[in-house]
Order: structure tokens, then C-alpha cells, then sequence
């Protein structure tokens, strides 16, 4: 007997997918690689430009152009201790401990990585910074720790509250953008609300791109031999859904499954290779947590 003939007697299909969402060493080269190009996003684009990159990095760039003292990396750092206490007590250890990781590195690599990276033009500058900063953003998310500063805040009101994190930055930002006036002209304000937004989409979009996935619907007279194809072949689960016809006014099984987009195109073969006259619906989902996809993540 095969492996996914035993495995389907069990209810089962083999687990193909690596999750690495709990491993150290994954998050750990999460965090660098987002704190690293977090820091050369702000250090060669944003603070020559003097751009406010929103949040408490934001607030130390706003604190340095307006003082002269110490540096962004380094107000972003003394900023954070008070919220990193939050974190420890309210939050969790192992998010704590991630998150102070990824503060850490990216004020040590704000200071020791100098590229020099020559866009005169602040429109041009605006979006390189929040594409870069926000990409940076987005891998340190990735992982169970934040990027510190208002990630803190956020993830703790998400947790407890429900809150959006895309509302806290947007009232923080708001308002911080909103005391910017007095130490930047208009020219400049607009250019890093262009910067936050554009950093706002690449954030969301590091994180779902490696997350996308298709739910996709077939309705067949041939679903079981379609689901014993998709067993064999793809060794992914799938789920019938009982149907009844509009039409024939009869009873049929509706198959349910979950893909990749690399899957996607061998399930439509095996589809309408077992049945021509298949419906097959196809609809994006970013979320698919359980089974042999994603683990729940936990802070």
C-alpha cells in the first residue's frame, strides 16, 4: 500500500510544507535582514532628505532635525525603552526579547552601514525611502518580534483590544505630522507622508506575498475521482461540501482545496481532465492558518 493510500485511510495527507514560524534561527534572520535594510532606507534616503519616517523613528528624526542632538538611531533607541517595558510585562518574553534584538540591530546597523545612495529629487527619494524602509519593515513583521517603538504599542492594543495596527500608526502619524509644521516646511511634510504611505503598502504587501494562496471550488459529477487525483498528485487535502442543483434539482458534492499558485495550474488540469464540464471558482485569500499550511502565530 503507498504512503497516501495509507495516509488517506487515516484522514490525512502527508505534510509537504516547512513551517519555520517558531524557529529561532529563522527569526533571528528575519529580523537582520529587515533591521539592516530598515536602517540603509533611513540613513542614505530618508534622513538627508530630512524626511519623518512616521512612528518613533519618526519622532527621534523629528527630535534631531529639530535639536541637532545625538542621532535618529540613537533617540530611537532611548525612545523605545519605556515601550520595550510594556512589551516584557504586557506582551510576552519571547516577543520582548525578538524585538529588542531587532531595535538593537538596526540602531548598530544604522551607524556602521554608510551607502551612499544619490537621488536629488525629493518625489524620487520619497518613494525609494519607503519602499526600502517599508520591505525592511515588513521581514522584521514577519517574524514574532516588531521592529520596536510603536510595533510594541500596536501589537499590545491588537492583542488585548482588536485594534487595528494600521489605525495606531495612522492617529500616531497623524498627529505627529501634524507638530512636524513647525520645523519643516510643506514641501517636505508631503514628501514623507508620500514616504509612510508607500512604506504603509510595501509593509503589507512583504506580508502576504509568501502567504497568498487560493481557495479554490470545484463543482463536478467527478469530483471523488478529481479528489483522488489531487490526493495522488498534488498530496493536498481537500473537503466536499454537499451541493444540491438549482437545475437537476439534485444532490452533489461541491471539492474544496487550498493551493499555491505554483499548484494552481496542475489542480485546473486535473479538473477538467476528469471533467470538461467542471466549475471551477477560484477566489485569493492571504490567510489560510492550520492543517498543513501556516501555524497560528503567537507573540
Amino acid at each position: 500500500m503507498s504512503e497516501t493510500k495509507q495516509f488517506r485511510q487515516l484522514g490525512k495527507v502527508p505534510r509537504l510544507n516547512f513551517d519555520f514560524t517558531y524557529s529561532v534561527w529563522w527569526n533571528l534572520l528575519l529580523i537582520t535582514a529587515g533591521s539592516v535594510l530598515f536602517a540603509v532606507g533611513a540613513r542614505s534616503v530618508a534622513v538627508p532628505h530630512r524626511f519623518i519616517p512616521g512612528g518613533i523613528f519618526g519622532l527621534g528624526s523629528l527630535f534631531y532635525y529639530a535639536t541637532g542632538t545625538l542621532d535618529p538611531a540613537t533617540l530611537y533607541f532611548l525612545l523605545n525603552i519605556p515601550l520595550f517595558l510594556m512589551a516584557w510585562v504586557k506582551v510576552s518574553r519571547r516577543f520582548f526579547l525578538y524585538s529588542l534584538y531587532a531595535m538593537v540591530a538596526a540602531t548598530l546597523a544604522y551607524k556602521a552601514i554608510d551607502i551612499a545612495i544619490p537621488i536629488r529629487d525629493e518625489v524620487f527619494a520619497s518613494v525609494a525611502a519607503g519602499v526600502i524602509c517599508g520591505a525592511g519593515a515588513g521581514l522584521v513583521l514577519r517574524s514574532l518580534g516588531s521592529n520596536g517603538g510603536l510595533d510594541v504599542f500596536a501589537v499590545y492594543l491588537y492583542q488585548k483590544y482588536n485594534i487595528g495596527i494600521g489605525k495606531v500608526y495612522f492617529f500616531f502619524n497623524f498627529f505627529l505630522f501634524l507638530f512636524s509644521l513647525n520645523y519643516m516646511s510643506v514641501e517636505i511634510m508631503v514628501a514623507s507622508i508620500s514616504m509612510v504611505f508607500i512604506s504603509s503598502v510595501t509593509v503589507e504587501y512583504t506580508l502576504s506575498m509568501f502567504n497568498q494562496r487560493k481557495v479554490v471550488l470545484i463543482v463536478s459529477d467527478n469530483s471523488e475521482a478529481i479528489c483522488d487525483r489531487i490526493f495522488d498528485t498534488l498530496r493536498q487535502s481537500a473537503t466536499f461540501l454537499k451541493g444540491f442543483g438549482a437545475y437537476t434539482k439534485k444532490e452533489k458534492n461541491v471539492l474544496m482545496t487550498v493551493v499555491n499558485n505554483v499548484q494552481l495550474k496542475k489542480l485546473e488540469e486535473i479538473a477538467f481532465t476528469e471533467d470538461p464540464y467542471a466549475l471551477f471558482i477560484v477566489e485569493n485569500t492571504f490567510s489560510v492558518i492550520g492543517s498543513s499550511f501556516s501555524r497560528r502565530k503567537i507573540y
